[in-house]
């Protein structure tokens, strides 16, 4: 089917029913800012304008569906309350708008769900359970549970209303921005990323709408050849490691999208670290995805004008301080050196006045005299060392072996 000249009466959803959605949302949630990045646009080559959803007071873009869906639920249905399954997100949105609107909530999520995104849940007011360790598990759990108490389940992404409530991030992008060639979303269960391709091509039926998933889980990218998905393994973004991806999102997306990017872990690292270090804003793994993929695949939008959207900045603080420190590793900036020399007094001194007068810091020392690699006279240290890039770690390997130290570097 040519996209750009799509039926609509075909699709699950209508841009009218975005519009509807916008208004029945307005004030409630946050119209994020729409922002050019010149330094990712430098790094990239594209010119790269990020949707800061991670501002919403939830932290992502999810509190749009899942209030669409329970400003439109029946009189009835608020008093007895609602349901969900979640790994953060979805959670944390209908907690919140469920207690602004006096509607009891329960959320259901996976055991393994990161403690902050358990906590603001909890903390918002809903009746948090722990089960399973995929959002199938979960998912299971939760629908026993609404027949036995009699609740009204708000799906995460397979609901018409959500998935409309989730398209207003687009009408917002196409009018807080320039004119777009490429938006790259995010994709977990498709929802996001079937309301954004409606609402963006009937607001400009030229631009193209790209996918993408981690490697470990490309649901989506299965889906969209009639294949099914190989899923599993821990990866940093887990609020889209979805083993399936939703039937109203996945029959957009056959219509709309052009492609699916599969991302590695180590792009989403860079993409969550330069977040954080050139845009000064915290992003999920999930988040920071739509950059991962312009790192990914630079040539693919270089000189085209790109929109991203920072769908989600929940983030455990131990992990985010774990990828910043693993991006200092790649950078060279720390680096880990051996030396071996003979057990003298002074050696280690020696040692640690080059590396000091190179400019370089000393994090870490290890020394080792009982290692069968070493000799019965010797000794064997570990440092681990602060450097200001590559070049400046070289250098300083470079002046340890001019005095004799000459370091292994791991």
């Amino acid at each position: 089917m040519n996209k750009d000249n799509f039926p609509v009466s075909q699709l699950p959803i209508s841009f009218e029913d975005i519009q509807a959605a916008a208004r029945a949302i307005e004030g409630a949630v946050e119209r994020t800012p729409m922002r050019l990045s010149r330094t990712l646009s430098s790094i990239t080559g594209a010119e790269v304008w990020l949707k800061f959803e991670n501002l919403q007071f939830t932290a992502a873009f999810k509190e749009r569906g899942a209030l669409n869906k329970l400003i439109n639920l029946t009189d009835a249905e608020k008093k007895a309350g609602v349901i969900a399954m979640s790994a953060g997100n979805h959670a944390q949105g209908v907690a919140y708008h469920a207690q602004r609107l006096g509607i009891p909530a329960t959320i259901v999520m996976p055991q393994n769900t990161p403690f902050v995104k358990v906590e603001h849940t909890r903390n918002f007011g809903a009746r948090v359970i722990l089960h399973g360790d995929m959002l199938t598990e979960a998912d299971s759990f939760a629908r026993e549970t609404e027949k036995k108490e009699g609740l009204t389940f708000i799906h995460p992404y397979d609901d018409p209303l959500v998935v409309a409530g989730q398209g207003t991030v687009a009408i917002e992008m196409m009018e807080d921005g320039p004119e777009f060639d490429d938006l790259i979303v995010p994709v977990g269960g498709g929802g996001l990323i079937g309301g954004i391709a409606v609402a963006a091509k009937h607001m400009n039926p030229n631009i193209r709408i790209h996918g993408c998933e981690p490697l470990m889980y490309p649901s989506l990218h299965a889906a969209m050849r009639g294949e099914e998905a190989q899923v599993g393994g821990a990866t940093i973004a887990e609020g889209i490691a979805v083993k399936t991806v939703g039937k109203i999102g996945a029959a957009i997306c056959r219509e709309l999208i052009e492609d699916v990017m599969l991302l590695d872990e180590a792009h989403l690292e860079r993409a969550i670290t330069l977040l954080l270090t050139v845009e000064k804003t915290v992003a999920e793994g999930a988040g920071a995805a739509g950059l991962a993929a312009l790192l990914a695949h630079p040539d693919r939008f270089r000189g085209r004008r790109v929109g991203l959207v920072v769908c989600g900045g929940n983030i455990d603080t131990r992990l985010l301080a774990s990828v910043l420190t693993r991006s200092l590793v790649r950078e060279k900036r720390l680096s880990n050196i051996r030396i071996i020399g003979g057990d003298n007094p002074g050696l280690l001194g020696k040692v640690a006045k080059i590396i000091g007068d190179g400019g370089a810091n000393i994090i870490e020392v290890q020394h080792n005299r009982i290692a069968l690699d070493v000799p019965a006279k010797g000794a064997e240290f570990d440092i681990l060392i602060e450097t200001r890039d590559a070049q400046h770690t070289q250098e300083i390997c470079s002046a340890l072996a001019d005095e004799g130290f000459p370091p292994r570097t791991n």
